[in-house]
């Protein structure tokens, strides 16, 4: 069998294999969570009217961002395919709003005929797909929007991002939008918010050596409540090791409105895993907060298909429906294949957009790389068009 790179699920086996998996900080024990004592921490008030914003991801769009992949180093034999998939989101997205796709310069002749003419190609230098990791986090203070660049360092230095790395201050600079370095290393794929002061987050994916080596939660949540503008940050375990990202809260838990939540449920019978306890960690976490406002959250199941049904395959193939977009009038979801699991979940999604269409497409190499729909993208808050 010819070598494969690892895959953004694989890589973390030759850093230390399953038996790195460790839940949660090791200073906190298990007991802490599931008492709820440190399960959610609490900011400032509720940020005046004109100063900074995170707003939710239903708010309207002037664009969304997506990256070309261009690593045959990462993606191997499926490099064509992952391609294949990043052109059929783009083109089902630029049907309800805008969206530029960037890419090498000697890539965006082959990008713009895949994408076709609905989508704009621009020439910036990208390593892979991953934009809602590495473009800006948008929000927006007196009356502008502005980028907060996370200093994407390739989740933890896993993997080598160079022109990724460099893409919130080019792509800042190319739209004339003002740029705020944090005083953090993240990624967009980290936050989740009801755009009305509430930020869920996985202690997993921040409070972490590889990106914000001596600090503590404490110090980490003071920054996020700083830079970003929110007033509550509700904190769930996730589970380091999981995969490259550490386990990203947008595949695990979503806003669909505020105090409402989908949360990611396993098939019924499959066997418990890391990813399946700490579904379970933030549902006894959830169950027991209140979000910025002093609302207690609604949370809804979102199951995955299942495995034997899909149309998709690998061990690292991501099956979870929580990792759609909500774009202007529209929210994009997988389409994994198992027809009536499937069916479930674009209704369960129905029932919480009834103003949007849901439209599933069919992701099978990005599902099998570590992502969806919700990594390949990032929404920039404004009027279509701006």
């Amino acid at each position: 069998m010819s070598y494969r790179p690892p895959t953004r699920r694989t890589v973390l086996r030759t850093l230390g294999g399953l038996g790195a998996l460790a839940f949660g900080a090791a200073a906190c024990g298990p007991d802490d969570y599931a008492s709820g004592a440190v399960g959610t921490g609490t900011g400032s008030d509720r940020a005046a009217e004109g100063e900074r914003r995170f707003g939710a991801e239903w708010d309207s769009h002037a664009r969304t961002f997506m990256s070309w992949p261009a690593l045959e180093s990462v993606w191997a034999e499926d490099l064509p395919y992952v391609r294949e998939d990043i052109a059929r989101i783009a083109r089902a997205i630029a049907e309800y709003e805008y969206v530029v796709m960037m890419a090498r310069p000697n890539q965006q002749k082959a990008a713009q005929r895949a994408c076709g003419s609905q989508v704009e190609v621009i020439p910036l230098a990208v390593d892979d797909m991953w934009a809602r990791d590495t473009v800006p986090v948008f929000v927006e203070e007196g009356g502008k929007v502005i980028g907060v660049d996370f200093n994407f360092n390739g989740w933890g230095d896993k993997q080598e991002h160079g022109h990724d790395a460099r893409v919130g201050r080019t792509l800042l600079t190319e739209y004339g939008i003002p740029r705020v370095e944090a005083p953090l290393v993240s990624e967009g794929g980290s936050f989740e918010t009801d755009g009305e002061g509430t930020l869920l987050i996985t202690e997993s994916s921040i409070v972490n050596e590889n990106r914000n080596p001596g600090m503590s939660r404490d110090d980490i949540e003071a920054e996020l409540i700083e830079t970003l503008g929110v007033d509550k940050v509700v904190w769930l375990k996730g589970v380091r090791g999981q995969d490259i990202t550490d386990a990203h809260v947008d595949s695990l838990v979503r806003f669909t409105a505020p105090g409402v939540v989908l949360l990611d449920q396993a098939f019924p019978g499959t066997p418990p895993d890391s990813w399946s306890r700490a579904a379970d960690q933030a549902r006894e976490v959830l169950g027991k907060a209140t979000d910025a406002r002093g609302r207690r959250f609604e949370v809804i199941d979102l199951p995955q298909p299942d495995l034997d049904r899909i149309t998709g395959e690998g061990d690292d193939f991501v099956s979870t429906y929580a990792n759609f977009y909500v774009a202007n009038d529209s929210v994009f979801m997988p389409r994994f294949g198992d027809r009536k699991a499937d069916d479930r979940a674009r209704g369960i999604l129905q029932e919480q957009f009834p103003q949007r269409d849901i439209v599933p497409v069919v992701i099978d190499t990005v599902a099998s790389g570590g992502g969806g729909i919700h990594c390949a993208t990032h929404d920039q808050p404004g009027k279509p068009g701006s």
